[in-house]
């Protein structure tokens, strides 16, 4: 599991976030841009990850209300949630990255295909 994939799962979880934000953050899910601040990660990185979790079952993804964006004068936003399976083994995976992780290594982003810097 990506460190990517891992940052995004922590904020759809709610992790690191209020009680309230937290609870609305699983019942309610969050838009991409919210998405994105919280993960710090551009919209090039984020949507195609956000659809490989759809894919596997783990994220679903719904348009906001049309009255509701009207009432605020802004466009309708797409929301994104963990579905009951993310919900049940993303605590599982994140758990399962960081046992595997050590504690002093920090993100890799090495590029595919190369070995050791070659």
């Amino acid at each position: 599991m990506t460190p990517h994939t891992q940052t995004v799962l922590r904020a759809l979880l709610g992790q690191g976030a209020d009680g309230g934000r937290r609870s609305a953050a699983l019942t309610d899910g969050l838009y991409g841009l919210e998405l994105s601040k919280l993960s710090g990660l551009p919209n090039g990185t984020l949507f195609p990850l956000l659809e490989r979790l759809r894919q596997a079952g783990w994220v679903e993804r719904y348009w906001e209300q049309d009255d509701i964006a009207e009432a605020e004068g802004r466009p309708r936003r797409r929301f994104y949630r963990l579905t009951t399976k993310g919900a049940d083994h993303a605590p599982l995976a994140l758990a399962e990255a960081m046992a595997t992780t050590p504690a002093d290594a920090g993100p890799t982003f090495g590029r595919p295909g190369l070995v050791e810097g070659t």
